[in-house]
């Protein structure tokens, strides 16, 4: 069994905060999987289903984010299951904008709600960090991480939110590289293919000049001053 935790904070107020990405991206899950309606346990909200052959219970704390360990921890315990068994998925400063990165273990680096899952559950998990980028300034942080994301950022968070639910079965199999670059072709696009603007290559020994001239020699006048003066210069061909 795995256990996919989305983490955030409960209530309609924080719905679209970049805090709550995490939840976001449980819920892209929930609705692109068969799995079970939210109910209340383990002081969270929580679904049952499958991905592949695995089941999966999926869980939104419902502690807050700085609690988060609480009812993983809660859950974890209650179904006997180890790190290994465990998936995150969280907000991540250090990233840009849409880029996801997959590790397993690893520091905090600074998120509350990843402290006390090391806390309560060890640290030996798999995290899926999902940038929302930095504001660039330490003071602004706080009302960065809990500000709503901006309608511009729509461009890119619903193709990765897609693309996480539409793809999780990759890190469910342990294939993390693949998960990766899935999500992040959905969140750039397909490239242009470079073969369709190349310019066509020149005939072999011909400068572009020698293409551009008529095939078929010059006719040269047969009578007339000009004639008498080229025979004069090359000599009859007669």
């Amino acid at each position: 069994m795995l256990l996919i935790a989305g983490l955030g904070n409960p209530g309609p107020q924080y719905a679209n905060h970049r805090h709550n990405v995490g939840f976001m991206a449980a819920d892209a899950v929930h609705r692109r999987h068969s799995f079970s309606p939210w109910s209340k346990k383990f002081s969270a909200l929580v679904a049952e289903g499958r991905l592949g052959t695995e089941k999966v219970l999926l869980i939104k704390p419902q502690t807050f984010m700085n609690l988060s360990g609480q009812a993983v921890g809660e859950a974890m315990r209650f179904y006997k299951l180890s790190p290994a068994d465990l998936l995150v998925l969280y907000d991540e400063l250090d990233l840009a904008p849409g880029k996801v990165r997959v590790k397993t273990g690893g520091g905090s680096g600074g998120h509350n709600g990843i402290k006390s899952i090391d806390a309560h559950c060890g640290q030996d998990y798999r995290r899926v960090r999902i940038g929302i980028g930095h504001p660039g300034d330490k003071a602004r942080v706080t009302g960065y991480v809990l500000g709503d994301f901006a309608k511009t950022d729509n461009e890119w968070l619903d193709p990765l939110l897609e693309a996480l639910a539409e793809n999780i079965g990759m890190l469910v199999e342990g294939d993390q590289a693949g998960f990766m670059n899935r999500v992040s072709l959905a969140v750039k696009g397909k490239e242009p293919d470079g073969d369709a603007a190349a310019p066509k290559p020149t005939q072999k020994g011909q400068s572009h000049i020698r293409q551009a001239r008529p095939h078929a020699p010059a006719k040269l006048p047969d009578s007339g001053p000009m004639a008498a003066m080229l025979k004069k210069l090359f000599g009859s061909k007669e």
